[in-house]
């Protein structure tokens, strides 16, 4: 049986940016962007992680998904603003 180390909180961030952006239709979605997105808000957040078997990990996380949702939105939207506010690129 394989297992996996996971952060999920990354799991998280790429689960609900994607729903999030909606929201910001003027926010730039370049490569940079959405890392620079990405990075900052896992740099805010606290890792979580998690070992599982291949097919087990949907089951952890439907169990943590209700406490750890409104945190990683946070954090997604302050991240955005800051990228938004100061883009990396031209």
């Amino acid at each position: 049986m394989a297992f996996k180390l996971e952060n999920y909180m990354e799991i998280e961030v790429e689960h609900i940016l994607p729903q999030l952006l909606r929201a910001f239709p003027d926010f730039c979605k370049c490569e940079l962007c959405l890392l620079d997105v990405k990075a900052l808000a896992l740099n805010s957040l606290k890792p979580h992680y998690i070992v599982s078997a291949k097919g087990e990990l949907y089951s952890q996380l439907e169990e943590m998904k209700i406490q750890s949702e409104a945190d990683v939105m946070k954090a997604l939207v302050e991240a955005i603003i800051i990228v938004r506010t100061k883009p990396r690129h031209e």
